[in-house]
């Protein structure tokens, strides 16, 4: 099996590294286009990844391909190689506002994955939201998330639902780095140095996170756990609530996938 990379940004670099460290696959079976060729010498020269001549050349040598291309020129790759796409061919989509149905017009034939992977894949803790065509088998399915387990967790969506899961997830970490920068800077008002406010902050958020998903408790109930009556973070609790911020985040998800539905 040969998988094909066309585009090596961050979220390309993030799955390749991820397949490398898994050995999921050969480095030799990995095949890799980038028309910036910085992106792809080091890789060829650090694990033995093969580099295409060309999209069409990748298109050509791989079993599955997947598009990791900025959206507003998705249409123009698409167009360059469908002349190389054949029926059992799997084609992986990494990008806001395209359709399986939009990358089907253009290609005529496939098998097509819509992907919605997330930042934290370049550290192995992404999420991915996944939605598949109606002509992918279990057997396409088991491959597909393998490749998108290398860096992380996967959940599959309906594809009228991957929208929403892309402002939930893959927005969301820039609206938590902000929180994370807004907590450390309440730390460095009353006299933390900033690294040990960072640190503070940013430890307190992935442990968060991680007590909602490994208790399994409502977030509610976990906030209940910490909050003490007339204590000090019901306090803070009071402040948040009276300058809206569920109401503000809420809106920001909401005004993500607004933004998306545009994009189609």
């Amino acid at each position: 099996m040969k998988i094909g990379f066309i585009g090596v940004g961050n979220m390309g670099l993030a799955l390749i590294k991820g397949i490398l460290k898994s050995d999921f696959i050969d480095a030799e079976d990995l095949i890799l286009y980038d028309p910036v060729k910085e992106k792809t010498a080091g890789l060829e020269k650090e694990f033995g990844v093969i580099v295409a001549k060309d999209n069409i050349d990748l298109t050509e040598k791989s079993d599955i391909i997947i598009l990791a291309v900025k959206p507003n020129i998705y249409d123009a790759v698409l167009e360059e190689i469908k002349a190389k796409v054949t029926a059992k061919k799997i084609i992986i989509t990494i990008a806001p506002g395209i359709t399986i149905s939009h990358v089907k017009d253009i290609l005529k034939t496939g098998k097509i994955v819509r992907t919605i992977p997330n930042t934290p894949a370049l550290i192995g803790e992404g999420i991915t939201a996944i939605s598949y065509s109606q002509d992918i088998q279990r057997e396409d399915k088991e491959i597909v998330e393998k490749i998108f387990k290398t860096c992380g967790e996967i959940v599959e969506v309906e594809e009228k639902l991957i929208d929403a899961a892309m402002a939930v997830s893959s927005c969301s970490p820039a609206f938590v780095y902000m929180f994370i920068e807004a907590l450390a800077d309440g730390g460095v008002l009353l006299g933390l140095p900033r690294d040990v406010a960072y640190k503070l902050a940013s430890k307190a958020v992935a442990g968060a996170g991680n007590m909602v998903l490994k208790t399994g408790f409502h977030p509610g109930q976990l906030k209940d756990m910490v909050t003490s009556p007339g204590g000090t973070t019901i306090e803070g609790i009071r402040i948040l609530e009276k300058n809206a911020m569920r109401s503000a985040v809420i809106e920001a998800v909401a005004a993500a996938y607004q933004k998306t539905e545009g994009l189609k």
